[in-house]
């Protein structure tokens, strides 16, 4: 189940958010926000795939046409993706935690969309 690693990742788990931002743009690994449902709907990456971490911990999948991918997990400061990057792990995926989360994917002037498309902030 487990995929090359990501070509330039700085450490074997964990990526900034420059370079998650490159990675999913060019569509070369998916970005899985794993914060609750209305810091998603506030403001998130686009193209953001939503898993909140107590899916993960109560035993859900990722989606069969991500299982193959590599996954950048990311919440709002980097703890939370970072559990579920260990729960990811150690069933099998190629995963990174994206260090500082939406809060420096934010700084960075990354994009952040609302549930509608719009101007998002993280919540």
């Amino acid at each position: 189940m487990t995929t090359p690693p990501l070509h330039g990742a700085t450490t074997p788990d964990e990526v900034d958010p420059a370079f998650a931002y490159q990675h999913v743009t060019a569509r070369t690994a998916v970005l899985l926000d794993v914060r609750e449902d209305d810091e998603y709907a506030a403001g998130h990456a686009p193209g953001a795939v939503h898993m909140p971490l107590s899916q993960l911990r109560d035993g859900a999948e990722l989606p069969v046409d991500l299982r193959q991918r590599s996954v950048l997990a990311i919440c709002r400061s980097g703890a939370r993706s970072g559990v579920a990057s260990r729960i990811l792990a150690e069933r099998g995926h190629t995963v990174f935690n994206v260090v500082g989360g939406m809060q420096v994917w934010q700084q960075a002037g990354l994009p952040v969309v609302d549930e509608r498309g719009g101007n998002g902030m993280v919540a």
